[in-house]
C-alpha cells in the first residue's frame, strides 16, 4: 500500500476534519509521510500565519513517527506571495482568468460551469475547455509548483452534464499541448483520486488517454487522494496504483524530509504497491 498523501484538506480550509484529527488517523493506517496542502485560491483561502503555526505543532508531535510536510494548494491565478515557507506547492486550476462578480470555479457547480460558458464563451464549452489547457499551461511558469494538480479538472461535471466529448480533438488536442509543455519543463502530474473516491466520476484525473500520454511524454507521477475527510486519505489508492501500471509506469514520486530537513522527491517501484 502507498503510505503517502501529499492532497490533503482540512477544516482550516473546506476539509471536514481537523489537522489534529487527520495526523492521527493517517498514523493508525500506518503512514510514513502526510502532506497537508490547504487551499489558497480566490474563494478559499487560509488564515496562513495560523496554518503554520498549526501544522509546525504537529510536525514536532509526530516528530520520528511519520513525516508531516507543509504545503499548499495554490491557484493558478492567485498570489505566490500568499503562502510564504510553504513546503511544496500543488499547482491547481480551478478558475479561468475572466472578470466574474464572484469567483467561479470550473468544479463548484454544473450552474457554475454553465454560467462560465454562457457569460463568458459564447455558450461554446470548447472555447471555455481550451482557454482552461491554455492557463494550465502556464501554472508551472506562474507558481514554480513542485506538482500539477488535478489536471483535467474542467471535466468535474461532464459525466452528468455532457458538456464535452473528451475524444473530440476540438477538447483533447489543447489539453495534450499543455500537458506536453508541462512535462517538457520537469514538473510532475498527480493521478488524483479524489473525484473517484467520493464517487463524483468514474475516472481519475487524468483520465486514461491523457495519462497515457503523459507517460509517452516522459512525464512523472505522485498519487493523491484529494481527502476532503480523514477517511479517504488512502481512498482509490488501489485503482491509480493500477492505472499507472496500465498506462506504462514503473513509479510513483512520493516527498519526504532528509536528515537536513529538506524536502526531497523519491521514488517508490509501483509493483511493490
Amino acid at each position: 500500500m502507498l503510505r503517502a498523501n501529499y492532497h490533503t484538506h482540512t477544516t482550516l480550509c473546506d476539509g471536514d476534519d481537523t489537522p489534529e484529527d487527520v495526523c492521527a488517523y493517517a498514523f493508525s493506517l500506518g503512514f510514513e509521510h502526510l502532506g497537508f496542502s490547504g487551499h489558497m485560491d480566490p474563494d478559499i483561502h487560509m488564515d496562513w500565519p495560523v496554518y503554520v503555526e498549526k501544522i509546525s505543532e504537529l510536525k514536532q508531535a509526530y516528530a520520528g513517527r511519520m513525516d508531516i510536510l507543509m504545503g499548499v494548494e495554490l491557484d493558478n491565478i492567485y498570489d505566490p506571495a500568499s503562502c510564504p515557507g510553504a513546503e511544496y506547492i500543488i499547482g491547481s486550476t480551478h478558475f479561468l482568468d475572466v472578470e466574474s462578480p464572484q469567483p467561479m470555479s470550473v468544479d463548484s457547480s454544473p450552474e457554475n460551469m454553465q454560467a462560465l460558458a454562457r457569460d463568458y464563451f459564447g455558450g461554446d464549452y470548447y472555447a471555455l475547455s481550451k482557454a482552461y489547457y491554455e492557463l494550465e499551461a502556464k501554472v508551472h511558469d506562474r507558481l514554480k509548483c513542485t506538482f500539477v494538480g488535478h489536471f483535467d479538472l474542467v471535466t468535474r461535471f461532464n459525466d452528468e452534464g455532457h458538456f464535452l466529448d473528451e475524444e473530440d480533438p476540438r477538447y483533447l488536442q489543447p489539453a495534450l499541448e499543455s500537458m506536453e509543455y508541462l512535462a517538457g519543463e520537469g514538473v510532475p502530474f498527480e493521478i488524483n483520486c479524489g473525484a473517484v473516491n467520493r464517487g463524483r466520476k468514474k475516472e481519475l484525473y487524468p483520465r486514461h488517454e491523457l495519462l497515457r500520454a503523459l507517460h509517452g511524454f516522459g512525464g512523472e507521477i505522485f498519487i493523491s487522494a484529494d481527502a476532503h475527510q480523514k477517511e479517504r486519505l488512502n481512498g482509490a489508492f488501489d485503482v491509480a496504483v493500477a492505472e499507472a501500471i496500465r498506462c506504462g509506469f514503473k513509479h510513483v514520486n512520493i516527498l519526504a524530509h532528509d536528515s537536513f530537513g529538506a524536502v526531497v522527491m523519491k521514488q517508490l517501484a509501483l509493483d511493490t504497491l
